[in-house]
């Protein structure tokens, strides 16, 4: 059975630093499951097919106009309709002044109500943000996670072929870190996942010979980051004479993650081959594919090319 995360209310109000008009008895125990965010103008207007309680319901300027437009009476028989339905919070946008029936009406029912100076775009968006994130679905991995040019690159591979080492020299390179040994990962949206570090081991690397050794504090800060989004799935072998290895880099293949198909590459070592290097080529190439630019398949246009205008010379000569 999937596991089910939420985002704790109190947490929110934190983040957003709103402030609490009305705090119900229950706030610290208020739990959101969807990352989905309602302005609730037709439920205001009656209108409640396909409304989902369960998610966040934002005022901004337009429903608190008509509202106050509306008799005290009515006004609290919408507000009353729509705190019926126990949602998990109202938060009012703009720094809005809240009416006596709006508070009456979240009493009765005891609905936390919020209100934030902030606009409420901008409001929704973050609240978009910061809960997908926390509820995404989510599974860990065995492997490093670093930066390189931008590029979220996942290193996966057998234990002691010397991903962890590659990461280091990569950090001395002036990329980043964001895991090693165990990479968590959450699709936070249709077609993307991003992996961060474990808490408790986030930071650190562990290198054989040496133990494990704090990246922010030898590297510096700038040597780590918390979340990257992953690009390329970099599957590290050790080299294999009977092993048939992409030569020129036409076909594409996926892996697929949380649902979500991420380009993979394997790359053979043995002594002699910079890893690193190697690695700062994939991302560099990564990204040109990102632009447009696929230099395989250019290349494979240059011999098909070149080998039409023979066969039309030879044709020629005949």
């Amino acid at each position: 059975m999937e596991q089910v995360y939420s985002y704790k209310l109190s947490k929110l109000k934190d983040e957003l630093r709103a402030e609490i008009v009305y705090r119900a008895t229950n706030y610290e125990d208020v739990l959101i499951y969807t990352g989905d965010v309602h302005r609730p103008g037709l439920q205001l207007a009656d209108f409640y097919e396909h409304f989902e309680p369960t998610r966040i319901q934002l005022i901004g300027q337009m429903e608190s106009s008509y509202m106050e437009g509306l008799p005290r009476d009515e006004r609290f028989r919408k507000w009353e309709k729509l705190m019926k339905h126990k949602i998990p919070a109202l938060i009012m946008c703009h720094g809005t002044d809240i009416t006596g029936a709006l508070l009456e009406s979240a009493e009765k029912y005891d609905i936390t109500v919020l209100r934030t100076d902030a606009h409420t775009t901008e409001t929704m968006s973050k609240i978009i943000r910061l809960v997908k994130r926390e509820i995404a679905p989510r599974v860990t991995r065995h492997g490093v996670l670093v930066e390189v040019y931008g590029v979220g690159l996942l290193l996966v591979g057998e234990s002691g072929v010397g991903k962890s080492e590659t990461a280091i020299e990569l950090l001395k390179r002036g990329h980043r870190l964001i895991a090693d040994d165990a990479v968590e990962i959450k699709a936070i949206d249709v077609n993307v996942i991003q992996g961060t570090a474990p808490e408790l081991i986030r930071h650190y690397v562990e290198l054989r010979g040496l133990g494990v050794i704090d990246v922010r504090q030898i590297f510096g800060s700038g040597a780590v980051k918390d979340y990257q989004n992953i690009h390329l799935v970099c599957n590290i072998e050790l080299w294999r004479d009977d092993a048939n290895y992409d030569r020129l880099g036409i076909s594409e293949n996926t892996v697929e993650i949380l649902g979500v198909k991420i380009p993979t590459v394997t790359i053979p070592v043995k002594p002699g081959r910079n890893l690193a290097v190697i690695l700062e080529v994939a991302a560099m190439n990564q990204r040109q594919k990102f632009m447009g630019y696929h230099a395989a398949l250019e290349f494979s246009k240059q011999i098909d090319k070149h080998v039409d205008e023979k066969i039309a010379e030879a044709a020629l000569l005949n």
